[in-house]
């Protein structure tokens, strides 16, 4: 019989800026929330822990429904603020996540927590992006008291997931890191540095459409070793020795990872959905312990959301968690691992299955695209049937190929002039509101320690993030009037399926094997999924809804590490898996992929010179070609799940 899980039998308090020695005298600022009775005794068992580790400010807000909810029951909880930041010592160079010393921090912490008098030496980490790579950083180093681990929405290898995605910058991260710029040790009580960084992130538009033409002259030079971590995203394109070590790329280093009881969690609209379904497929194979997955329609933090729109994709009430269920689901994890209690067994691998709404407009305006949640026992699902389509030079996705001799399709690429981003998988793109639309006095600076907090209370997104009708606007940057279609534009080359007679669920990863050409040194292709919702009253156009979507810059179609430019012309095969996805394609829709060079600002442009990247002297126009015959045959393979 199943025991109860804990209940709310405590009150709490907290210990703040707790100051933990690290192996080299540093010591780590911590606040520590302990579990109590009526007159204040801590109770007299051993407590089990639960330490998170963040770069974003221990005192934040966004713990205020966290730490009472899991101290009441019984845990003792932890938040540190990571070297050189906020209240913790250090020398004050900080490197985002490259840090190397993170890992023998984490571990430093953990045994230093298990030696308390208090401590049932059982320790387990949780938290979600930064707090989730710091989380493997430190399983890298086996602390022999971790006991569990609950890893959200994470990259693994940052090269790939977070800022060079095929090769391209994410610009994502050029906004990012001026969060981490606030606060940061290399500014400290100066308020004139302070207000060049938030002055910045009033001007991100401007700044992001900037910064791949001109990466020395930023507000991050009042932070230094900021200001590099964002250089070398940008200009260290080639795989190198700055990506390679277990600090920095926590993959290639997977078999040293502690072999722990771990949920990994994340969304489809969450650029690092690949990051977490391969840490699970890897974990799962190596570890005895169990390794369980969740993933949901989330964008970035969605998991923690109290809405089911993502976009303007409203994904279904059964797709909403929201801080309860997010809590009392940790709760069920930790209780099994932490304190042994027998609790209701959980499935291995919980998916969400977009697409079972009726397409129509809900109250709030949003598409009614619907989900549901599915059981399942591994990852990819066994019985999957891979389905391939072949791209046609009449833009269909059919199941034979073009028997046309040579049947290619040229588009012109014009750099200055791409493929405006709408939605998709995109985290960490804020702007400060502006004053004269609500936000903070423009010349007011709060002093050393509070500025994250008041930029936190007045963001929003640059790009909005998730799933939205594919078509160009006022709301997306580099759009022009007359808005189209995305599909309209001469340099979007869009390959459809017929109607679906049946619904037809598509749930893994897409691959794509293409035939290309350029006749340019070097040029990019970007390729996107989409539901093709039919014509209605609601949407008389139909709905385009963005699924997934992933870019290729050619001099890195080999190897990441020995970028080759193309030889003009000549035809190459590329292959190119898609982020993975669960989504069910209704009777009557359509399945089209949406081929291109560019998906701006969610990617840097590719100047097509074939110069170092970073230092081009000019862009050119590009003549990209796809190839459509039975000599080089193009075709997108689907992994279908019957029934």
């Amino acid at each position: 019989m199943n025991k109860k899980i804990s209940e709310p039998s405590y009150g709490f308090y907290a210990e703040r800026d707790v100051m933990i020695p690290m192996r080299d005298g540093i010591k780590l600022a911590t606040d520590i929330y302990y579990p109590c009775h009526g007159d204040g005794s801590i109770p007299k068992e051993k407590l089990p822990t639960l330490l998170v580790r963040t770069s974003y400010d221990k005192t934040a807000p966004e713990w205020d429904d966290i730490y009472p909810f899991f101290s009441r029951r019984g845990y003792v909880f932890v938040i540190q603020d990571l070297r050189s930041r906020f209240r913790s010592e250090g020398d004050g160079k900080y490197f985002h996540a490259h840090n190397p010393w993170e890992g023998d921090d984490g571990y430093d912490t953990i045994e230093w927590l298990a030696k308390q008098e208090w401590s049932n030496k059982k320790i387990g980490t949780l938290g979600s992006s930064h707090r989730g790579i710091v989380q493997q950083q430190l399983a890298l180093k086996k602390p022999p008291h971790l006991s569990a681990m609950w890893v959200e929405a994470a990259p693994t290898n940052p090269y790939l997931h977070e800022c060079r995605e095929g090769g391209a910058m994410s610009l994502q991260m050029f906004a990012a890191i001026h969060l981490h710029a606030l606060d940061c040790h290399e500014i400290g009580h100066d308020r004139n540095k302070a207000k060049e960084i938030m002055d910045a992130m009033r001007n991100m538009r401007d700044w992001i459409q900037n910064f791949p033409d001109n990466p020395f002259d930023t507000a991050l030079k009042v932070a230094p070793s900021i200001e590099q971590t964002a250089k070398n995203y940008l200009l260290k394109s080639d795989y190198d020795e700055w990506w390679d070590g277990d600090y920095a790329n926590q993959e290639k280093y997977f078999n040293e990872h502690a072999d722990v009881p771990l949920m990994i969690a994340c969304g489809y609209y969450d650029n690092f959905i690949g990051a977490s379904c391969d840490y699970y497929k890897f974990m799962n194979e190596k570890n005895k312990s169990k390794t369980s997955l969740i993933i949901g329609p989330w964008c970035h933090g969605g998991m923690r959301a109290d809405g089911s729109s993502h976009g303007d994709a409203d994904t279904g009430i059964q797709s909403v968690w929201g801080v309860q269920k997010y809590n009392e689901e940790r709760l069920n994890f930790f209780d099994k691992h932490l304190k042994k209690i027998d609790t209701k067994e959980k499935p291995k691998i919980r998916l969400y299955i977009m697409g079972h709404g009726d397409g129509r407009k809900t109250t709030n305006g949003n598409l009614n695209h619907g989900g549901i949640w599915r059981d399942e026992i591994e990852w990819p699902l066994e019985r999957t049937e891979y389905n391939t389509l072949f791209l046609s030079n009449e833009r269909e996705l059919t199941p034979f190929l073009d028997t046309e001799e040579n049947s290619k399709i040229t588009y012109k690429f014009d750099p200055n002039n791409p493929v405006p981003t709408i939605g998709g998988q995109i985290v960490g793109m804020f702007e400060i509101i502006p004053e004269k639309e609500g936000g903070p006095k423009e010349d007011f600076v709060p002093d050393f320690l509070d500025q994250w907090t008041l930029v936190r209370n007045n963001m929003r997104e640059v790009i909005s993030a998730a799933g939205w009708h594919q078509k160009e606007s006022k709301m997306w940057i580099g759009a022009k009037k007359p808005y189209k279609l995305l599909r309209d534009r001469d340099d979007v080359i869009s390959f459809e399926t017929k109607i679906l007679e049946e619904d037809t669920e598509v749930t893994g990863e897409v691959v794509l094997k293409l035939w290309v050409s350029s006749d340019c040194l070097d040029t990019d292709f970007t390729f996107k999924l989409l539901d093709i919702y039919p014509e209605s009253s609601d949407y008389s156009e139909g709905y385009h809804l963005n699924i997934t979507d992933t870019i290729l810059r050619m001099r890195y179609r080999g190897s990441w590490t020995n970028p080759e430019l193309l030889i003009p012309d000549k035809p190459y095969e590329i292959s190119v898996k898609l982020w993975p996805i669960s989504n069910l394609f209704k009777k009557g829709h359509k399945i089209r992929l949406d081929i291109s060079s560019s998906n701006y600002p969610r990617f840097d442009v590719n100047p097509n010179t074939g110069e170092k990247l970073g230092f081009h002297t000019k862009k050119i126009i590009a003549n990209n070609t796809i190839y459509t015959n039975d000599t080089y045959p193009s075709r997108i393979i689907l992994p279908i799940i019957k029934n």
